[in-house]
């Protein structure tokens, strides 16, 4: 049988270089903001009349606006052109077992509004209405209309399974196990919804605009009240064949009981040396109490003798975990993420680094995570923007 191949595009087609020049050109205005017709002909290596038929065309589309004029320069004023921001909006969650936070942008990745409810008490039956209900409430914080979605991503503790949909290692959140969830949530949103393990989103977002940015193989460890890891080699998050790369709080390591029935336990050997209630019970052994695993950390940086010989045992907890996945991944970077190396800065990255130079066959730089606002909330948007623009875009 003859594949019928009159609809596409062939290579070299005037349609397919316009769409080439229009994107590259949409791509400059985003990283490089207002831009005149000239700069954007000089950036492309476009000719000035191309480049106003470029314009032209993306204005007609609503795809750019003009925003001003440049000033002081020789000549007179040229006009510059932005991304039009109200070509698109997205919305990034944040799912935790307490609260669920989220945080609406427009196309350009500006950050419209936040918001954060409550979660905990939630009937598992009610999930979809009560995430309608929060996302909902920051579009209406956002100043946009109901609908006005484009893309919704969605970071949760656990991992989608590729075949069946359903969310594995999650049984800390009821109400989020259904084959069927992604579905509903589309529909009760108006709007495509996918659900992303966050530390991967927390690898996104790292890789964007953080301590990774760069950087094509490199490993996320987080530590926090979970404990997980994300992988990326050549640029892309390694998933695994059942969307359970980097579940490494279920890893044997030494130091830790091996756990024979993960599954039904909902535990494993790593997260019994760094997860929260354990670094809690660490930080009493050396005289240290508070409520929290950060809490713990940050006590210990203002304790002399006791807080020291904490963390520089909690640093190694960390590097024993580290030592596996590098052996195996060998990753030029390490990056530490989540609330305990957060709350311990500078002072547990380098004791984390020293000790995994020490235990580790290769010796990847250890970096902190250097975002300055929630990791996978800033992931999910990052995920959601680039899906909102691959659709926006294509289609003008």
């Amino acid at each position: 049988m003859t594949e019928n191949t009159s609809r596409l595009p062939l290579a070299g087609t005037p349609s397919l270089l316009r769409a080439i020049n229009d994107r590259a050109a949409l791509q400059l205005l985003l990283e490089n903001g207002p831009l005149s017709r000239t700069q954007i002909g000089t950036l492309t290596g476009l000719s000035k009349p191309t480049a106003s038929q470029l314009l032209a065309r993306l204005e007609a589309a609503g795809l750019v606006v003009p925003v001003g004029t440049t000033e002081g320069g020789p000549g007179p004023n040229a006009q510059l052109y932005q991304v039009d921001p109200a070509a698109g909006y997205v919305a990034g969650l944040d799912v935790t077992t307490s609260q669920v936070r989220v945080a609406v942008a427009d196309i350009t990745g500006r950050t419209l509004a936040e918001h954060v409810v409550p979660s905990k008490g939630w009937p598992a039956a009610a999930t979809v209405e009560k995430v309608g209900e929060a996302v909902a409430e920051t579009v209406r914080r956002a100043g946009l209309a109901p609908g006005s979605l484009r893309e919704i991503v969605i970071g949760v503790g656990g991992a989608p399974d590729p075949v069946t949909g359903k969310l594995r290692y999650a049984s800390h959140l009821p109400g989020w196990h259904s084959p069927r969830l992604t579905d509903e949530l589309s529909a009760a949103l108006a709007a495509p919804v996918s659900i992303e393990n966050d530390v991967n989103l927390a690898a996104v977002a790292e890789q964007a605009s953080g301590a990774a940015q760069g950087c094509e193989d490199f490993v996320l460890l987080w530590a926090g009240e979970g404990t997980g890891a994300a992988i990326v080699i050549a640029g892309r998050l390694h998933r695994g064949f059942t969307g359970g790369a980097g579940e490494v709080g279920y890893m044997p390591v030494p130091g830790a009981p091996v756990v024979r029935d993960v599954r039904r336990k909902n535990s494993g050997g790593f997260q019994e040396l760094v997860g929260a209630p354990a670094v809690r019970a660490l930080a009493r052994e050396h005289g240290l109490s508070a409520p929290s695993a950060e809490e713990a950390v940050l006590l210990a940086l203002e304790t002399p003798g006791a807080g020291d010989d904490f963390l520089t045992a909690l640093a190694g907890r960390l590097a024993v975990g580290l030592a596996v996945i590098v052996s195996v991944v060998d990753p030029e970077l390490v990056v530490v993420s989540g609330g305990v190396p957060i709350a311990g800065g500078e002072r547990l990255r380098l004791l984390v680094e020293d000790e995994l130079a020490r235990i580790a066959i290769t010796r990847p730089e250890v970096r902190s995570s250097a975002l300055p606002g929630p990791p996978v909330l800033h992931g999910a948007l990052q995920r959601a923007l680039a899906a909102a623009r691959e659709a926006v875009f294509s289609t003008h």
